[in-house]
């Protein structure tokens, strides 16, 4: 409406010239649900709160380091598949005390260390003075708590979801990756990475009834596939490094440890120790000495780390989908990368193992393999959702592209609530979609030699809508996009050519 001038004078009036436009949603903002060693900012408590950082140490200062993670050395019993480690001439299995592990602070380290940028924490419990930590599917969960996944469906920014500690719960995480995919499906606008239960043991193509991937395969369901992705094996990392190893790992007396220690000064510093009064020099000192002058207490410190430093590589690729995003894009499939701080796959895959694992006949649930490549190092070797024989939703970086091109339109759509259903509108919203799309076209993001073939934009009267439609108070757009597929098989035909003499 024009305004009304009444008195006489200058007059300045501001006539827009930038139509509305669509920003793109953050596309890697991963959230990590599990157990910390506290959870508190400025004095107020953290617990079952979304909060978001940006770097280790803003992790550490709110949400504290790693869980004392206690180690028992024991003989294994008959048709015991864990490795053993020699003490004294006899082979031993070190492992970890139940419910002495936690997955959370290794995996944001892995997280940035392989490209993670801001990202959630969600705290669930904290195990600061604690000397068991008990995970359980309720407070991953938040059920009755109204904390953990329940609390995040109030939260609007996370696109990834993570529960590294979940593997803890054995079969019972299966619950919890239900509910995952079925949350993400309910907000449509994330996707979960889950972790194979005992990831770090072989494969074995189904010939036995105890076969992980089968078990995973079998246990997941069959709900909301599209809106996950799996990968395999676990992976050997140097999140933790020998330093920060000390005798309080090991939960043995020390009249137990002497008898499995040969060196003869080794066991002169424990007869010591334990004439003396001062826990210092107990834990200290003694540790010191026995790391120098002990080779079996070495092999039992290495052997401590190495279980340390296993971890399920869903925080790793939390970071990869962050770091492919920001050099490349969400339509780049996050595969054929590198992975960073990881020595070496937990399981070594060959052509069969991961042809097992992409495609399984019955299921049609893929599993993306991590594979050891001599020369290249350890390389993310596979970018398919759960959903292998989904025709649309087969790969990781097509649904996330959707996923993003849904978000941004639907927000930007908003601004149009209650404007007038009419040709104006129509014009205004189509061109902005154009725009919008087209500049994802010439980024690369859609397949198709021009816009034509890459996109199209349909809205208005018997294009989109119908006359009931518009009296019922409904404007429908209807967008066609044509998503670029990853080069997963790469095939060449040679012909050999009959030369004439």
């Amino acid at each position: 409406m024009a305004a009304k001038y009444k008195v006489p004078g200058i007059y300045v009036e501001e006539v827009p010239k930038i139509p509305n436009s669509i920003t793109e949603v953050p596309t890697a903002i991963p959230v990590f649900i599990g157990y910390t060693e506290k959870a508190l900012s400025n004095g107020r408590s953290l617990i079952n709160v979304a909060f978001k950082i940006n770097t280790l140490s803003e992790y550490e200062h709110c949400f504290g380091g790693a869980f004392q993670s206690k180690f028992d050395i024991f003989e294994p019993e008959p048709n015991d598949s864990r490795p053993t480690t020699l003490l004294n001439g006899k082979a031993y299995v070190i492992d970890f005390k139940p419910h002495t592990k936690s997955f959370m602070y290794p995996s944001i380290k892995l997280f940035f260390a392989n490209g993670g940028q801001a990202c959630y924490i969600l705290s669930v419990g904290t195990y600061e003075g604690k000397t068991q930590l008990e995970v359980t599917a309720e407070e991953l969960l938040g059920h009755t708590t109204g904390g953990g996944l329940k609390y995040l469906s109030k939260v609007s920014e996370p696109t990834i979801v993570v529960i590294p500690d979940a593997v803890s719960l054995e079969d019972e995480c299966f619950q919890v990756y239900q509910h995952v995919l079925t949350h993400c499906y309910t907000m449509q606008n994330r996707l979960a990475i889950l972790d194979i239960h005992d990831g770090y043991k072989p494969v074995t193509n189904g010939s036995t009834t105890n076969d992980i991937i089968t078990n995973f395969r079998t246990k997941i369901g069959t709900n909301a596939l599209s809106f996950g992705a799996a990968y395999y094996p676990w992976l050997h990392t140097v999140i933790f490094d020998k330093s920060k190893i000390t005798l309080e790992h090991i939960d043995l007396d020390l009249k137990r440890l002497s008898k499995l220690l040969p060196e003869v000064n080794a066991r002169d510093m424990i007869k010591t120790a334990l004439n003396s009064t001062d826990f210092n020099v107990i834990d200290n000192t003694l540790h010191s000495g026995l790391l120098a002058s002990s080779p079996t207490y070495n092999s039992i410190i290495e052997a401590i780390l190495n279980l340390m430093n296993l971890l399920p590589p869903s925080p790793a690729m939390a970071g990869i989908y962050t770091s492919v995003d920001a050099n490349r894009g969400v339509w780049k499939a996050p595969a054929n990368v590198s992975l960073a701080s990881v020595i070496r796959p937990a399981v070594t895959l060959n052509n069969d193992e991961q042809a097992y694992l992409n495609m399984d006949a019955v299921s049609g649930k893929s599993i993306n393999a991590i594979r050891l490549f001599p020369g290249r190092g350890t390389l993310v070797w596979g970018s398919r959702t759960l959903d292998g024989n989904h025709s649309e939703f087969r790969y990781v970086n097509v649904k996330r592209t959707v996923m993003t091109f849904q978000q941004s339109i639907s927000l930007a759509l908003r601004a149009y609530v209650y404007e007038p259903n009419n040709a104006n509108t129509w014009t205004s919203i189509k061109n902005m979609i154009h725009n919008y799309l087209n500049q994802k076209w010439r980024q690369g993001a859609l397949a198709g030699a021009s816009p034509n073939e890459a996109f199209g934009v349909n809205v208005g009267l018997a294009s989109s809508m119908t006359n009931q439609d518009i009296l019922e108070g409904r404007l429908i757009v209807i967008v066609y996009v044509a998503l670029l597929r990853p080069a997963e098989f790469i095939i060449m035909r040679f012909t050999e050519h009959m030369v004439e003499t």
